[in-house]
């Protein structure tokens, strides 16, 4: 006869029962030990620290490892992250049973945050130096992402100018009457309370508008002055721009970075850059969409030695700009009908900081295809900055069908990571405030997706992280045969 299987909350063991046996062997918890036990700590800046009074601190690798795993399994907020640790089985473990407060973890955000940043760049070398990274053809892609602060909250150019002049007209009119009353009575008068209160805030004010000109731009918020006012997810607001370069083969993001530029113009050749010093080697091509064409950073990509395709915009009809070529021995456009347009003057470009060339038709009152070409009361004109000649190589490379070809892969190589981070790992918004604070978040979790697809590798033996001398557990890959494979070991 056999009973139901219930709880006996008074059974007790001989024996303690052992750390390691707590977890299953392949449990992600145990890749993120082996990873961040493979790291030389202090020599990426991590301090140790050691208590002379007082309760000893938390190490730095028992903290890295608290917070990698927390994002891993899409804890973002420091509260949530010291409840798993007293709660969640993974995390019991791979912290040794200790218990770090939501305070402690964030001081240790707070405090290393540049070298948080660089377990990103440790992470892709590994990847590389294991042949898991491709270096054929790379994907430029970005996001807006919520800043942590409200809209409601922020400085916006037009209401405090309206609240301004509201401000001074009562404080105009206060101070009138104050005048008057001292030319027919005696004594002093001052401005009341609540108008002093006005002064103030009008001062205020005044210093908030200055500020918003300093940056050129019509908002501001005062708790995250790093903030810009974008499109994110089909609305307005406070938000950063967060880029990645991922890798087709493996799909690894092999270079991150966050900005508070509101459009991808000029971030083309910075990511190729950052994805070259964190892999060794920039790819053979690198695809982007269009919103990171421009001639200025095709004529830097060249320059650079990188090889680059951009989408471009729609051709649309005959008497398209781009369908004008330029002499540039005569100085001459030629129009699609095989007119010359001369060049006229130089101007300077719009939102750019360099000049463009104008170049006039001389032909438009006797030309039988004037209105077809242009709308232009005095004929027509096109400007040729100075880096025609790369938006041109861009065109002539994009003919080849297999340029193309690549071109259509960009979606399927980057635009999934977006998806994964704001989808599967939960993170939509900041939470934190800062360019550098909103940095470091978003390194950590592009080091933590990156972790994902290592941990599979791990799981399948082909990725072994060897241990360094300190460390006196055992690796899982000997124990119970779980894997099958020998893989490469990499130490760092």
């Amino acid at each position: 006869m056999s009973y139901e299987i219930r709880a006996d909350y008074h059974q007790q063991y001989l024996l303690p029962v052992c750390v390691e046996d707590w977890v299953p062997l392949d449990h992600p918890a145990r890749f993120i030990r082996e990873y961040v036990d493979s790291l030389e700590l202090p020599g990426l800046g991590f301090r140790v620290r050691e208590a002379l009074d007082g309760r000893p601190n938390y190490s730095a690798d028992l903290l890295v490892k608290a917070w990698l795993y927390g994002l891993f399994s899409r804890m973002q907020s420091t509260r949530t992250l010291e409840r798993a640790c007293r709660e969640e089985m993974g995390l019991i473990w791979l912290t040794g049973n200790h218990a770090p407060d939501h305070n402690t973890l964030w001081r240790f955000f707070r405090d290393n945050k540049a070298t948080l940043r660089k377990l990103f760049r440790t992470g892709v070398k590994v990847a590389a130096k294991a042949d898991l990274v491709g270096l054929v053809l790379h994907a430029v892609d970005g996001t807006k992402i919520k800043a942590k602060v409200a809209n409601k909250s922020g400085w916006h150019r037009k209401e405090l100018e309206s609240v301004l002049g509201r401000l001074d007209a009562s404080i105009d009119e206060a101070v009138e009457e104050i005048e008057r009353a001292e030319k027919e009575e005696c004594g002093e008068y001052r401005l009341p309370k609540e108008l002093e209160d006005r002064e103030n805030l009008r001062q205020t004010i005044k210093a908030a508008l200055v500020e918003m000109d300093s940056i050129e731009r019509d908002h501001l918020h005062p708790d995250d002055k790093g903030a810009r006012m974008m499109k994110v997810e089909g609305r307005k607001g406070f938000g950063y721009n967060a880029q990645v370069v991922v890798d087709s083969q493996s799909g690894l993001i092999v270079g991150e970075g966050v900005v508070n530029q509101e459009d991808d113009t000029h971030l083309l050749t910075q990511m190729i850059a950052t994805a070259e010093e964190n892999a060794g080697s920039a790819a053979r091509e690198t695809v982007a969409d269009g919103g990171y064409f421009s001639g200025e950073e095709l004529h830097k990509a060249a320059e650079a030695g990188y090889e680059v395709l951009v989408s471009l915009k729609e051709e649309e009809g005959r008497y398209h700009s781009s369908r004008f070529k330029y002499d540039g021995q005569k100085d001459v456009c030629i129009c699609p009908e095989g007119k010359d347009l001369k060049y006229e003057r130089t101007k300077p470009a719009k939102g750019v900081p360099y000049k463009v060339r104008v170049h006039r038709c001389q032909t438009y009152e006797v030309c039988p295809c004037r209105w077809q070409c242009s709308q232009a009361k005095h004929g027509r004109t096109v400007e040729i900055s100075p880096y025609h000649g790369a938006i041109e190589r861009q065109r002539e490379r994009q003919k080849a069908p297999i340029n193309m070809g690549l071109l259509r892969k960009r979606k399927a190589i980057v635009e999934h990571i977006f998806g994964e981070i704001k989808e599967a790992m939960g993170f939509r918004r900041f939470t934190v405030n800062g360019l550098e604070g909103v940095r470091t978040q978003w390194s950590l979790l592009c080091t933590v997706l990156n972790l994902k697809k290592m941990y599979r590798w791990w799981a399948k033996g082909k990725l072994v992280l060897a241990r360094r001398a300190q460390s006196t557990t055992v690796t899982p890959s000997t124990n119970q045969g779980v894997f099958a494979k020998t893989p490469k070991v990499w130490l760092f």
